[in-house]
């Protein structure tokens, strides 16, 4: 109900109570009533006032009764003043702290500007300092592979210093070793020599089982040989060839095999007379033909202005050494070549007596031969 209303009720009921209450305190009045053993004036203003209270009790009344916000008004004011009170104290308190709160959010955000622009300058400080260590992995990468190799070129020194050193011990025994079998070859006493051919054999293996023999027979052929330089006059009742029990297997092995093979056992070092111990190697070649009858093994040209006899004699021992050498190429094992030296005499003074022209001289191979052939030649000229 609205305010005007509610006025306008009042004004009315009171205007209808008042005029009730005037008629019955002149009624009472004209009847002269008596309430309370009071006198009839008394008794009419009594009435008068109940009537007033009345008429401000029922418009009280109405107004409560009507008018929520009145009753709320009349008997929760004092609370209401209360939590008003509470709530201005609470506002003012939340608007302290939201000032607060907004200085503080300044004052943050201020903060966070600056740390923004730190880390901003922190940032372009960074970006040389991350390309710089970037550089420097790198670098540490590049040193680190350096060092690897600087370690491994320094384990390859330290092994080939060793080499070297071990190389140097060798020579050193080796070269006392020339410097006695020097001593001993000016005295005569090296009866056999570094590399020399002790025996030699050509087999073929009919069965795998006679490997044994053969080698067994060319060791006592070997020991017979060596005791008639080494220890002259004297039985070959001991073995005084040593070889390596490796090198026998190995060459029973190959032996064993298909085929015709030349055979021979070298002295490792020159043995001078008396020793009682020669060291020495098997050595194994298949024996084939290495020189026909009819093959030119090696040529020379003689010019028309060397008609001399060293000049005549040089070019022969050039042209023996060449075919020597070309035989040795083929896979022969033979010592030298062999030669009719008297029909090389008698072509040398034939080459001097020569009218003036150039000749081509040629070593010629008079026979086949094997591998363990000697190598039969003959010189021939030619215009």
């Amino acid at each position: 109900m609205s305010g005007w209303l509610l006025i306008l009720s009042l004004l009315i009921l009171g205007g209808i109570l008042s005029t009730l209450g005037d008629r019955l305190g002149s009624r009472v009045g004209k009847a002269r009533l008596s309430l309370f053993n009071m006198r009839p004036r008394r008794t009419a203003v009594v009435i008068t006032v109940l009537t007033g209270s009345l008429i401000s009790a029922l418009s009280l009344g109405l107004m409560l009764l009507v008018s929520r916000q009145l009753r709320v008004g009349l008997f929760e004011l004092d609370t209401l003043q209360a939590r008003l009170k509470d709530s201005r104290e609470q506002l003012d308190t939340a608007e302290r702290e939201r000032i607060e709160a907004r200085k503080a959010t300044v004052r943050i955000e201020a903060e966070l500007k600056a740390a923004q622009q730190r880390a901003q300058t922190l940032r372009q400080e960074l970006a040389p300092l991350q390309e710089q260590r970037l550089a420097l992995e790198a670098d540490r990468d590049r040193l680190s592979r350096d060092i690897a190799a600087r370690d491994l070129e320094i384990q390859k020194t330290e092994a080939e210093l060793n080499s070297v050193r071990n190389r140097i011990q060798l020579g050193e025994r080796e070269l006392k070793d020339l410097e006695r079998n020097l001593v001993a070859l000016r005295r005569g006493a090296v009866v056999v020599r570094s590399g020399q051919v002790l025996a030699t054999a050509t087999v073929r293996m009919e069965s795998p089982d006679q490997a044994k023999q053969v080698v067994d027979r060319l060791l006592q052929e070997a020991n017979f040989n060596a005791y008639g330089k080494v220890l002259p006059g004297q039985p070959p009742d001991q073995q005084i060839i040593r070889v390596p029990r490796s090198d026998v297997k190995r060459l029973q092995g190959i032996i064993s095999k298909p085929g015709t093979w030349v055979i021979s056992l070298r002295s490792a070092t020159n043995v001078l007379r008396g020793e009682t111990v020669i060291y020495a190697f098997p050595e194994v070649h298949p024996n084939r033909l290495v020189a026909q009858q009819g093959d030119v093994l090696a040529s020379v040209r003689l010019d028309a202005s060397e008609r001399s006899n060293s000049a005549i004699r040089t070019r022969l021992n050039l042209l023996l050494a060449s075919a020597y050498a070309e035989a040795k190429r083929r896979g022969s094992l033979t010592a030298g070549l062999q030669f009719d030296g008297q029909a090389l005499a008698q072509l040398g003074q034939t080459l001097m007596e020569r009218s003036e022209q150039g000749v081509i001289l040629q070593a010629i191979s008079t026979r086949d031969s094997n591998s363990a052939d000697p190598i039969f030649v003959a010189v021939e000229s030619n215009p």
